[in-house]
């Protein structure tokens, strides 16, 4: 007589054993844990002092309306698509991702469990990032602070597809990282990282300002100054997650 074998799902308490995990592993990456926060806080230093008097709008200076939002943008960029997509292609050239799929915990929990370990990380770095503007460099919060924090999320789910898809194509995590940086670079180059996009061709700075970099640094703006968003911006950034979602979802294995 055959005895039934009964499997559990992983419960809440798993979830969080599995999120601290993941958590450790951000922090022993020293780079990885640094890099994030270090950049966006070394433009921050380096610009705030010549853009903090003049203001652009509604008592927004330079500083609130075009450094800031620059500076976030850097936070979930490296954040989502360099560090994220080099600890899911270690664990799936360490078999991690193919062991999981036999036991009642699915390898998606780890994307999930990264997922949330990114977020944190990239909440901290703005977070010091905007306590550091205000309170040193007396910045101010956004005309609309709801739109500008309902943006911070649209912004980072596009950005974090890109991820993906970096995750999705790399088969090793050195090269993750090699694909990660030149995507970032790429992106922040015609989305106005070196200098705004004032000095590309009108067809380069057009296309910067509908992928996910130069979206994100526009509709911060946008929100940071209390001014119309443009519906090109948010269109290029819905297009990111759609098409970084199906990317991804097509191309990424586990083993």
């Amino acid at each position: 007589m055959s005895t039934a074998i009964e499997v559990r799902r992983p419960g809440p308490a798993s979830w969080l054993t599995l999120i601290r995990c993941e958590a450790k592993m951000v922090i022993r990456d020293t780079a990885g844990l640094v890099i994030p926060i270090g950049l966006p806080m070394l433009i921050l230093v380096m610009s705030a002092s010549t853009a903090g008097d003049e203001v652009v709008a509604n008592g927004r200076t330079v500083l609130d309306v075009h450094v800031l939002p620059l500076v976030f943008t850097v936070v979930m960029a490296t954040v989502g698509i360099v560090n994220m997509p080099s600890f899911l292609a270690y664990y799936r050239r360490s078999g991690i991702l193919r062991r999981l799929s036999v036991t009642p915990a699915s390898p998606a929990m780890v994307l999930v469990a990264q997922a949330v370990v990114s977020v944190l990380q990239a909440v901290i770095g703005i977070g010091a990032a905007l306590a550091v503007a205000v309170l040193v460099f007396d910045a101010n919060l956004p005309v609309r602070p709801v739109t500008a924090l309902g943006l911070v999320l649209l912004a980072m789910a596009a950005l974090y597809a890109v991820g993906m898809v970096v995750a999705a194509v790399a088969p090793t995590p050195n090269s993750a990282v090699a694909i990660g940086l030149i995507v970032f670079f790429a992106f922040g180059a015609l989305g106005g990282l070196f200098g705004g996009r004032g000095g590309l061709p009108d067809p380069l700075a057009r296309v910067g300002e509908l992928l996910p970099f130069g979206a994100t640094v526009e509709v911060l703006s946008a929100a940071w100054a209390g001014a119309a968003i443009d519906p090109v911006h948010l269109m290029g950034l819905t297009a990111t997650i759609v098409l970084g979602g199906v990317v991804s979802a097509v191309f990424f294995r586990w083993d």
